[in-house]
């Protein structure tokens, strides 16, 4: 019962104009950072945090989650408008959006992505208040075998998706896992890959790769005058967009059916109590569920708001799971969650077992933060501010991309502060050019590089403790349990339903 007042307590602090003002600000913020690419919600947490020294933790906390919220659905604004996820976890937003909006269908593909995101994140953030104790101890039972299976089930079932190109997704992956070996050993400390140059031995970070593969990729493609498009993307004029345009179609929003969100939202808060796991895993695995469990499998990569629908569900209700080990374990559960962490350390606060039950006042309207960014920011700024979002498609091609390669370009230096780093963007931008033109999937090239160290190091941990023997992996529940659920994703992924088409790569 204390709960459950301290819950509604949160709710009650929302009402304190500052702390509102806080909210709305820290949204529009996170939209904006959300959106372009190279700027995400982390490096605007990021730059928020200087300020948390002068600002009480409570309103700073708040903050942050209607920032996290806020970045997390506004990567599928240029994902669907420019082909350019603003955020990692809007990489299967742009497979579908993308080609809505080159049918002239862009104010409702955002419609779909601005309801999913609603629906997945007050589910998200509900799951978080209610059973948040629960999922952790559900969490904790995943032990480094377990971690293993689950991240070598995410990898098996992105190259599986590739209908008709499983081989190009295959290398695709292999190339992604390849790059992120470069640097320091993830076990030892010391340097490999490094080919006797000091630049290399701090590795590739993530930054330059995501700008290089989507971004600059985006804008060589774009720029490429024997791209085939079938339809002219800056032609299409939003000055006729209505408002009321950015609502989905209630036929449309029945047929992916009520059912469809909740399991998406389910996947997502389950994926983000992963430590590590993030938005884009969530986002996946939702996306390869709905394309499994749909009735049409063969629509997804064309056009389809069921999997706008799914992804988008799914990556805003990680957002409440990321929470769960980070507050109870002190373990952030993606880069977000690890700056908070940082909010709450600088204010003198440890999270911890006891954590939410003994400081349940000061972590209470950072809940209710998430809740009502969801269920009431994300759909007003999306009505408010949606015309606008679509006339970008109407700027200037040459004013337009020049704009973005430079916003991306400083981005990925800001990430990282290094010129190498910066440079290296490029390389990756011209190699996933190449492998765009080839249809090599960058989805998996990405994927790979982000859960390739996860996947060695979980791997070698698991073989050390087990005398180098690999039946480890069958010896551990939960590392069983994720081989068997690969076997059910690939019968049914590759065996039974037939191979139509790709949905690998968005079209271009």
């Amino acid at each position: 019962m204390e709960s459950i007042y301290g819950l509604l307590g949160g709710f009650a602090a929302l009402t304190n104009p500052e702390t509102l003002l806080y909210m709305v600000g820290g949204f529009l913020i996170g939209t904006l950072f959300g959106a372009v690419p190279g700027l995400t919600s982390v490096l605007a947490i990021a730059l928020l945090l200087p300020l948390t020294y002068s600002l009480d933790v409570t309103t700073a906390l708040v903050a942050c989650a209607s920032i996290f919220m806020a970045g997390m659905c506004s990567g599928s604004i240029t994902a669907t408008t420019i082909n350019i996820p603003g955020a990692p976890s809007s990489m299967m937003t742009a497979m579908e959006g993308y080609p809505m909006q080159k049918r002239g269908e862009g104010a409702k593909a955002l419609g779909h992505a601005a309801l999913g995101s609603m629906i997945g994140g007050s589910i998200g953030a509900l799951l978080l208040m209610v059973i948040s104790p629960l999922a952790a101890d559900v969490a904790l039972l995943i032990r480094t075998p377990g971690k293993f299976s689950l991240i070598a089930f995410a990898l098996i079932v992105i190259i599986i998706s590739q209908r008709g190109s499983i081989t190009k997704g295959m290398v695709a992956t292999l190339l992604g896992v390849m790059i992120a070996t470069i640097g320091i050993d993830v076990v030892q400390p010391m340097a490999r890959f490094t080919f006797g140059s000091s630049v290399l031995v701090q590795g590739i970070d993530m930054m330059p790769l995501i700008i290089g593969t989507f971004a600059i990729s985006e804008l060589l493609i774009q720029a490429d005058s024997r791209s085939t498009r079938t339809v002219d993307t800056s032609k299409i004029q939003a000055a006729n967009v209505r408002r009321r345009d950015f609502i989905p179609p209630l036929s449309e929003v029945r047929e992916i059916g009520l059912i469809r969100y909740l399991k998406s939202a389910l996947i997502g808060y389950s994926v983000g109590i992963l430590p590590g796991a993030g938005g884009s895993m969530a986002a996946f695995v939702s996306y390869a569920e709905s394309m499994r469990s749909s009735k049409h499998p063969e629509r997804y990569g064309k056009g389809n708001p069921e999997g706008i629908a799914a992804a988008e569900c799914a990556n805003n209700s990680m957002c409440g799971g990321a929470f769960v080990p980070m507050l109870t374990f002190g373990i952030p559960g993606d880069p977000t969650t690890a700056i908070v962490l940082g909010v709450l350390v600088i204010n003198g606060l440890q999270p911890g077992p006891q954590f939410m039950t003994q400081q349940l006042d000061l972590v209470a309207p950072m809940f209710a933060s998430l809740f009502v960014s969801a269920l009431i920011l994300v759909p007003l700024t999306l009505y408010l501010l949606g015309p606008y979002f679509l006339k970008i498609v109407s700027i200037r091609r040459d004013i337009l991309y020049s704009s973005i390669a430079v916003v991306a370009l400083v981005g990925s230096y800001v990430a990282t502060y290094s010129t190498f780093q910066m440079a290296l963007a490029l390389v990756f931008g011209v190699l996933a050019y190449f492998l765009r033109k080839q249809s090599y999937p960058t989805v998996c090239l990405l994927l790979g590089f982000v859960l390739g160290p996860s996947l060695e190091e979980y791997c070698r941990r698991a073989l050390s403790i087990n005398d180098g023997s690999p039946m480890v992996f069958l010896t551990s529940l939960d590392s069983l349990f994720f081989i068997i659920l690969t076997g059910v994703f690939f019968y049914f992924m590759v065996i039974r339903k037939p191979k139509k088409g790709g949905v690998g790569e968005p079209p271009v």
